[in-house]
C-alpha cells in the first residue's frame, strides 16, 4: 500500500499520516478533516516545518472549544500567560523584594534592619537617662545643703567615731610592745670589780656610758625584770662591744643556767684591737614567767669574757 488516503473501505489499511511524506503528498494524500475520529473536532496537525512559532493559532470554529494558546519564542513574554504577581494584590516579585526599602539582611540583594539608626537611638536613650540621673542628683544635693546639713555631718561623725576603736586598739598594741622592758647596761646590778666607762665611742646608752670589767672569772651583771604580763618565750637582745675577737658569757634565767652560752661573736669581722668598730648586737631565747624575772650574764670558767655591755632589751620571741 502506498502512503495516502485510499478510502474508507479498509480502515486498517488507511495511513492517516501519509500526507506527511513526500510520496504521499505526490499521490494526493490530504490531512484528515476530522479530529482523528472525533466528529467536529479541530485538527491541529501540521506538516513538518509548516508551523511557525510566535504566530497566533487560527480561531476555532464557532461553537467549539477555545484552542490552547501556542508557546511564543523562547525568552519572549507570552501574551496568554501572566504571573500571579502581575494581578492586583499579587505577591511581589523577587526584584521588587530585593529593591524595596526593607531591612538589610533579608535576602541576598536586600537590606537588613537599619542597625546604625537603632544604635544611635539606643545611645541617645542612654544619654538621656544619664543626664536625668545627674540632674536628679544635683537637685538632691542642693536640697540637702539647704535643709539637712546636720544629717550630712552625722554619717561622717559616726564613721570617725567607729574608726577610733581601731586607732585605740592599734595604739594599745603598740603600747604593749613598748612596755616590754629595756635597760642601759649602766643601770644593771654589777658584781665587785666591775664599773662603767665612756672612753670608747659608739655606745648607744645615755651619755655613751657602758659597763666594763667583765673580763675575769666571777664577773656578773644582773637585770631584774618587772611587769611581764604573760609567761612565755621571749627574746633577749644584747648590744655589746669587742676588740675584734669573739666572746661569750653564761646566761642564767631565774637562777637556772641555759643550755648554751650567750654568743658574742665578731659578726662584723672588725680588726682585732679596734673597740670603736666592735659594737654589735646578739640575741638569745629566754623563757620568762608572769611578773618578775631575773636575767644574769656571768663570766665562768671556759667563757671568753673580753667584752663590754651597752644595752639589754626584751622583745617578742
Amino acid at each position: 500500500m502506498t502512503p495516502g488516503n485510499n478510502g474508507a473501505s479498509t480502515p486498517e489499511d488507511d495511513d492517516p499520516f501519509g500526507y506527511l511524506y513526500a510520496d504521499g503528498q505526490a499521490n494526493g494524500a490530504q490531512p484528515p478533516s476530522g479530529g482523528y475520529g472525533y466528529p467536529n473536532s479541530v485538527s491541529r496537525v501540521r506538516a513538518v516545518g509548516e508551523r511557525q512559532y510566535g504566530q497566533q493559532p487560527p480561531a476555532a470554529p464557532p461553537g467549539h472549544g477555545q484552542v490552547p494558546p501556542q508557546q511564543g519564542p523562547y525568552g519572549q513574554p507570552n501574551a496568554h500567560y501572566a504571573a500571579p504577581e502581575t494581578f492586583p494584590g499579587g505577591a511581589p516579585t523577587a526584584q521588587q523584594a530585593s529593591t524595596g526599602t526593607g531591612g538589610r539582611g533579608g535576602g541576598r540583594g536586600g537590606r537588613g534592619p537599619n542597625t546604625k539608626g537603632l544604635l544611635i537611638g539606643a545611645v541617645a536613650v542612654v544619654a538621656a537617662v544619664v543626664i536625668g540621673i545627674g540632674v536628679a542628683m544635683l537637685g538632691g544635693d542642693d536640697g540637702d545643703d539647704d535643709g539637712n546639713t546636720d544629717n550630712q555631718a552625722g554619717p561622717t561623725a559616726t564613721q570617725s567615731q567607729s574608726s577610733e576603736p581601731s586607732a585605740s586598739s592599734s595604739a594599745t598594741d603598740d603600747a604593749e610592745k613598748a612596755e616590754l622592758p629595756a635597760i642601759d647596761a649602766k643601770a644593771l646590778r654589777l658584781s665587785d670589780g666591775m664599773s662603767t666607762a665612756s672612753d670608747v665611742e659608739g655606745a648607744q646608752a645615755d651619755g655613751g656610758v657602758y659597763v666594763t670589767g667583765f673580763n675575769r672569772v666571777g664577773a656578773k651583771v644582773t637585770w631584774t625584770i618587772n611587769g611581764i604580763e604573760e609567761a612565755g618565750t621571749y627574746r633577749l637582745d644584747v648590744r655589746y662591744g669587742i676588740p675584734g675577737k669573739d666572746a661569750d658569757a653564761t646566761l642564767l634565767v631565774n637562777g637556772k643556767d641555759t643550755t648554751r652560752p650567750l654568743n658574742m661573736k665578731n659578726f662584723g669581722g672588725t680588726p682585732e684591737g679596734d673597740w670603736e668598730r666592735g659594737w654589735q648586737t646578739t640575741w638569745a631565747t629566754v623563757n620568762l614567767t608572769k611578773g618578775t624575772n631575773t636575767i644574769e650574764l656571768a663570766c665562768n670558767e671556759g667563757n671568753k669574757c673580753d667584752v663590754v655591755f651597752d644595752q639589754l632589751a626584751i622583745s617578742e620571741g
